[in-house]
């Protein structure tokens, strides 16, 4: 043994004790987690920065393990000093993994580097230095347990750390920390190993020592500071000032303003403008529900920011309404916050509304009350988790709690630049039974937007709207729906759930109109 308490690999492998073998598979545990938890943060942050989340999700998490198959393979001509070469491939993967969600985040609020080509360098660097971990760790061990104890031993660990963090991530860190400050955790949890291993293996390494708490002290103060870090990279990025963020565990919210404007953005895509976002729920809740003077329940689903409501609450006969929508976030930020409250009218907080939290397909499955008129105000069909919710199979379910002579209204992207999205939205109601009266109207910040009208018996033009709305008018809605040539009807196939055609082509249209995707 050197005195430096770093013997070389066989000195050392030849007298690992029980309890250095049993720091050794915690330190597994542990670095599983992180590993796993880099990945995770890359693929999330991709798709909040660029939408299209099944793209990114598969292609991080795809050259991620690509790179970490290449550092297994490396880490056969890495020889010597093992423990030493263990601690320093710590400090590597906790620095790089723990600032890359910081550093990419900044990369592309400044716009200053190609972040696409920044997300998969940073992703391949990380995932070659955790393909090096293990097998480190079982060179470290093989020597004082059996090669079939040794696999089982370290693999079981490895794999219980992945689970342990696949379930902390979207359920705990994710809403309580956000991405940046999960990073800068797990960055804090390898050095933390790194520092543990000093100290097991009784190294006397002055200057690896300082390098370990140097990075610790980086990665702490990273943590300390990553709120402002967020804050001021969010204003380069939506040039408003910022008055909310959070993630939530489904998604990113941010809220900004801009003198008397406020803007909702989940996952970087706008949701409305206070601007002009009349124009868009006067247009979703009047043309059908001014139809139904009997109408006494409704259904709102999606729509947690209450617009909808404030627009359904016109009508003095509307009993109750029940809003399901799957973030409880959402409808928490806009029945609490002073701004939101006003804006919406404090819908949320009327005594005919219940807030339900659920998934709304499940939550149809679990219910059988029917009712007058039904809201699907649901973000456009941009991932397959969301175009289920525009599928034959949902709308078969939504048909089963219409009452009679009830009408269903469906916000359907844009007709203009999601033509073949949009018709294929009213042909999955076609083909579930449904009578549609498709539609659109100009809502200057997204441009012509559509919806469908659809029920047993077709829609009817309405004789009377509420008084007060700002935007329709009797004379003028028979207009909204008529198409022009560019937005007339195209040849479209049902959005089945077992084929999710749809999601494909909203995200080609959108890519080509250079949209929210």
């Amino acid at each position: 043994m050197s005195d430096s308490g770093f013997g070389g690999a066989v000195a050392f492998e030849s007298r690992v004790p029980a309890r250095l073998q049993h720091a050794l598979l915690a330190s597994v545990f542990v670095i599983a987690s992180c590993g796993l938890a880099y990945e995770l943060v890359a693929a999330a942050l991709a798709s909040y920065l660029l939408g299209d989340s099944i793209t990114q999700f598969s292609t991080v998490i795809g050259a991620y393990l690509f790179a970490m198959g290449i550092g297994s393979w490396l880490s056969r001509y890495i020889g010597g000093d093992l423990a030493r070469r263990f601690v320093e491939v710590e400090l590597a993967v906790g620095m790089l993994g723990g600032f890359t969600a910081m550093g990419l985040f900044l990369a592309f609020a400044a716009h200053s580097a190609p972040f696409r080509g920044l997300l998969y360098l940073s992703v391949l660097a990380v995932g070659v230095l955790v393909g090096l971990e293990i097998p480190l760790v079982m060179r470290i061990l093989k020597r004082e347990v059996r090669f079939r104890d040794l696999v089982s031993r370290v693999l079981a660990v490895d794999y219980l750390g992945a689970l342990a963090v696949s379930l902390a991530f979207p359920l705990l860190l994710v809403p309580r920390l956000g991405l940046m400050r999960s990073g800068l955790l797990f960055g804090l949890l390898n050095v933390a190993v790194a520092l543990w291993a000093l100290r097991l293996f009784g190294a006397r390494r002055r200057k690896l020592s300082i390098l370990a708490w140097s990075c610790f002290a980086l990665l702490l103060g990273g943590f300390v500071a990553a709120g402002k870090i967020a804050d001021a990279a969010e204003g380069w990025i939506y040039g408003d000032v910022v008055i909310h963020a959070e993630d939530s565990s489904y998604q990113r919210i941010v809220v900004t303003r801009w003198r008397n404007e406020v803007r909702l953005f989940l996952n970087r895509n706008l949701q409305f403008s206070s601007r002009d976002e009349y124009r868009y729920h006067e247009a979703l809740v009047h043309p059908g529900l001014a139809t139904l003077p009997r109408a006494r329940k409704v259904l709102v689903m999606g729509g947690g920011d209450g617009f909808a409501l404030r627009e359904i609450l016109r009508y003095p006969q509307i009993e109750s309404i029940v809003l399901v929508d799957l973030d409880p976030a959402m409808t928490r930020l806009f029945s609490s916050a002073p701004l939101l409250v006003q804006l919406n009218g404090g819908a949320l907080n009327d005594a005919r509304v219940r807030i339900v939290n659920d998934d709304a397909a499940r939550w149809l499955e679990e219910h059988v009350d029917t009712f007058d008129f039904i809201v699907a105000d649901f973000p456009d069909p941009s991932s397959f988790a969301l175009g289920k919710l525009y599928s034959t199979g949902f709308y078969r379910l939504v048909k089963q709690h219409l009452a009679p002579g009830g009408r269903l209204v469906v916000q359907s992207t844009s007709p203009y630049y999601a033509r073949r999205s949009f018709w294929t939205i009213v042909a999955t109601l076609d083909a579930v039974g449904l009578k549609t009266a498709p539609y659109h109207a100009l809502v200057p910040s997204f441009g012509e937007w559509g919806y469908v009208l659809a029920g047993e018996e077709t829609p009817t033009l309405p004789a009377a709207y509420p008084q007060g709305l700002r935007f329709l008018t009797v004379a003028g809605t028979a207009d909204l729906f008529h198409f022009p040539g560019d937005m007339s009807r195209v040849p479209a196939e049902p959005n089945r759930l077992d084929e999710q055609g749809l999601v494909r082509v909203f995200e080609d249209e959108w890519r080509e109109a250079g949209g929210p995707q």
